[in-house]
């Protein structure tokens, strides 16, 4: 019998964030792998737990995955930490779930802290619908190629950017999206200096031109107005009447029905009809 990956999501911010289930997983399993084991042995002693761990992040996924899918196999359990948040969610986690799954490894994801959940649910934006956009590529071409693609998203965006970087992506974004598309800046989720800045790209952009970027910000950015289907033109509606007319309607019912289906006037469209004829 093949042992379990569980996916223990870690505190974001506020160590007070671990559930009881996700302290209890991490005890009871055989090791851990960790994103970055330095960072998560300071969780694990804060904790009072000694563990084995092996690391597993962007660069070794191609050695460490099948090496940890060797010993799950095995019948050994192993929980996967990533440094701050949900393992796997834009993270190499998500490799390693893959591996699992096509070896027939159970995988069980614990619920717990999530930067971009808690970033949208305290925006202020749409959050009935949304898209995960991640970190976005670092070759400004391929970003500004990445942002077109979005430009008539009419879901809520919501984008993670490291503080460095934050100005170019703003400015990106406003180039994109207009600079008064609203939008909601969220950084230190969870943690002292927690700070969630509403406006629009335009005036985030103006606002980190003055004041230095700090911390891990999530973006989340609203989605386009939704568009209206166009109207159709007096002729195709005229057309639409005539039709109606060969199925036995008079020419002025016909007009009145069409004009409820479009908003013409339904005298306009009886003086096309009969234009048309």
């Amino acid at each position: 019998m093949p042992g379990t990956l569980y996916l223990v999501p870690t505190p974001i911010g506020n160590l007070s964030d671990l559930s009881q289930r996700a302290e209890r997983t991490l005890a009871e399993v055989d090791f851990i792998a960790a994103e970055d084991t330095r960072v998560s042995l300071k969780l694990l002693n804060h904790l009072g737990i000694r563990k084995p761990m092996v690391s597993y992040y962007r660069h070794n996924t191609q050695t460490s995955g099948p090496a940890i899918v060797d010993r799950l196999l095995a019948g050994e359990c192993c929980a996967l930490v990533t440094d701050a948040g949900t393992p796997a969610v834009s993270d190499p986690g998500e490799d390693l779930v893959a591996l699992c799954v096509r070896a027939g490894v159970p995988v069980i994801a614990l619920p717990g802290p999530c930067a971009l959940i808690t970033a949208l649910a305290v925006s202020g934006l749409p959050t009935g619908r949304f898209t995960f956009e991640g970190f976005l590529p670092m070759n400004k071409k391929n970003r500004r190629r990445h942002l077109d693609s979005l430009r008539a998203e009419e879901r809520t965006m919501i984008f993670y950017e490291a503080p460095h970087k934050l100005s170019d992506t703003l400015d990106d974004l406003a180039a994109a999206f207009g600079p008064d598309r609203p939008a909601a800046l969220c950084r230190e989720l969870t943690k002292l200096h927690e700070e969630v800045l509403r406006t629009t790209l335009g005036g985030a952009a103006e606002h980190y031109r003055e004041t230095e970027p700090r911390g891990e910000f999530v973006l989340v950015v609203a989605g386009a107005p939704e568009r209206e289907e166009d109207a159709p033109s007096l002729a195709d509606a005229a057309e639409r009447v005539l039709a109606l007319r060969e199925q036995g309607l008079s020419l002025r019912a016909a007009a009145k029905q069409v004009a409820g289906e479009t908003g013409l006037g339904k005298n306009e469209l009886y003086q096309a009809a009969l234009d048309l004829q």
